[in-house]
């Protein structure tokens, strides 16, 4: 016997989903006034650097031949050696971009540790956006789980739900890997995701709570929805890190042409190499979820249909996704495909997952169709 709709519940949930939403709003603002403030003071420090070189070259100039060479390790030049430290080129090691000329122009291509280990200075807005995150994240937390009170079941029944649950799980994420990992610089265009898909749940996918439907009804929801979800979220994270790849891998060959630098704040991103490296990591991963998620909807599938592979639309999306993240993987590992063409595959992969999600639930009728429109 299905468990009574509790309509107070679902009433809350929307409250909850709404004010999630907001202190997400607040947290994007201030990871992208982190981006611009701390771009800004990094550009100021290049400025009072290359006005202490030029200064340095033309004293250097009045000395006798060679006067220079017996500097102690604490002058200018242990200075040199520890700004090039926080210069990371294209192939991980340290670099100090220069111009045509060989001079260090004063808008060089700065960028975070390679590592991305967490640095000394304290960045305010960074720290208050994260605040503010891990805030929005116990609200969305407190809306899915009144929303599966409310329907007595799990929340991930229709459009709205997986929506509203994957934005959850991609902020969940990306706050675990900051335990560990510096992406704050991801932030901005993690929260922008996740404001995004709680708009669109609210506004085109929103579905009253209710029973589900009988083809639904089985514990295989449980397995085979929790790790799609997951693995989405991962995925997320790597789209974020493989657009930022492209934008940081055309402004390292604008500034090893000596060209201005335009994108200040890129300066808080790794080189494009570092970011090509995680994501690789992070996709390996996610894949693993899909290829059970794959397996868990086929045998699910011949659970509720007698068959556990009928080519319905759902399905073969569900597995061109597959193929796209595996043909990404292999080609990076065993073909060499680095740099932006694997950086736009990984994109591929994931509007592949959009694609999968919008217009094949709602435009394509099959056996898969449970998007509550």
């Amino acid at each position: 016997m299905p468990f009574s709709i509790n309509e107070t519940a679902g009433q809350y949930s929307e409250l909850f989903m709404l004010l999630a939403a907001v202190t997400y709003t607040v947290a994007f603002i201030a990871f992208a006034w982190d981006l611009a403030k701390s771009s800004k003071a990094l550009r100021l420090i290049d400025e009072k650097a290359a006005a202490a070189e030029g200064a340095g070259t033309t004293a250097a100039l009045k000395q006798p031949v060679g006067a220079a060479v017996g500097r102690s390790a604490g002058g200018s030049d242990a200075l040199a050696d520890k700004s090039d430290q926080d210069l990371s080129g294209p192939d991980g090691r340290a670099e100090r971009p220069t111009s045509k000329s060989g001079s260090v122009p004063a808008s060089s291509a700065r960028m975070a540790d390679g590592e991305m280990r967490y640095a000394a200075e304290r960045r305010v807005p960074a720290r208050v956006a994260v605040a503010l995150t891990v805030l929005g994240v116990l609200i969305h937390g407190a809306g899915v789980v009144t929303r599966a009170i409310g329907a007595g079941r799990v929340p991930w029944g229709n459009m709205y739900e997986f929506l509203t649950t994957g934005a959850f799980m991609a902020v969940a994420v990306f706050l675990l890997v900051l335990i560990k990992r510096d992406l704050r610089f991801l932030g901005t265009f993690v929260l922008g995701l996740a404001v995004i898909m709680q708009v669109a749940a609210a506004v085109s996918f929103w579905t009253p709570v209710g029973h589900l439907v009988p083809a639904l009804q089985s514990y295989w929801l449980i397995i085979h929805v929790s790790i799609a979800v997951l693995s989405s979220a991962l995925f997320t994270l790597t789209f974020a890190m493989s657009a930022l790849q492209l934008v940081q891998s055309h402004r390292q060959k604008v500034a090893a042409a000596g060209g201005a630098d335009k994108l200040g704040f890129m300066r808080l991103v790794p080189s494009a190499l570092s970011l090509e490296n995680l994501s690789y990591r992070i996709n390996a991963i996610a894949f693993i979820g899909w290829t059970f998620t794959l397996m868990f909807g086929a045998i699910w599938a011949e659970k509720a249909w007698g068959r556990f592979w009928g080519w319905d639309t759902k399905e073969v999306w569900t597995f061109v996704i597959w193929v796209v993240y595996a043909g990404y993987l292999h080609a990076r590992a065993t073909r060499g495909w680095t740099g932006t063409r694997a950086a736009w595959l990984s994109i591929v992969g994931y509007l592949c997952i959009v694609f999968n999600f919008t217009i094949v639930n709602q435009f394509f009728s099959g056996l898969h169709s449970y998007s509550g429109l």
